[in-house]
């Protein structure tokens, strides 16, 4: 991570560029990384770690090979959102952030998708999915599986 990190602190704002190669090549950002990054930029390492806590885009831990994201939006909350996400954290026995025991999906919410027509909206991977419902998602569920 070091050399990650030694490429880009020339770059204008470098921090964000940096956490996001380090997601991209680990899948997440660990703390000693975070140490290694702000010793490389001259950051304390509580500035880094308030960046990554900051953003959603940045994980802490290692996700499961699928990520499963339900919106949790107003527009997709008023047509079923909050029942889906009841459901889904019941069907897979984990929370919002959480993993799989078999590490196999990572469940999380997410705040607009910009698909509010067709919600409840579900990624799945990298796949948008439009009105979802329990039957559906427990289809997608065992498709990722």
């Amino acid at each position: 991570m070091r050399e990650i990190a030694t490429e880009r602190r020339g770059l204008r704002g470098a921090l964000l560029p940096i956490l996001h190669a380090v997601q991209h090549e680990l899948g997440y950002v660990d703390q000693p990384d975070v140490a290694v990054i702000a010793d490389v930029l001259n950051l304390s390492v509580a500035e880094v770690h308030g960046v990554v806590t900051f953003y959603k885009d940045f994980r802490r831990a290692p996700a499961g090979r699928t990520t499963v994201a339900i919106c949790q939006a107003e527009a997709c909350r008023s047509v079923g959102a909050v029942a889906l996400a009841d459901h889904a954290r019941a069907a897979l026995g984990c929370a919002f952030g959480e993993t799989t025991p078999d590490q196999r999906i990572t469940l999380e919410e997410i705040f607009c998708f910009g698909n509010c027509a067709l919600g409840p909206a579900v990624q799945v991977g990298d796949r948008l999915h439009g009105r979802v419902t329990p039957t559906r998602l427990d289809a997608l569920l065992g498709e990722a599986r």
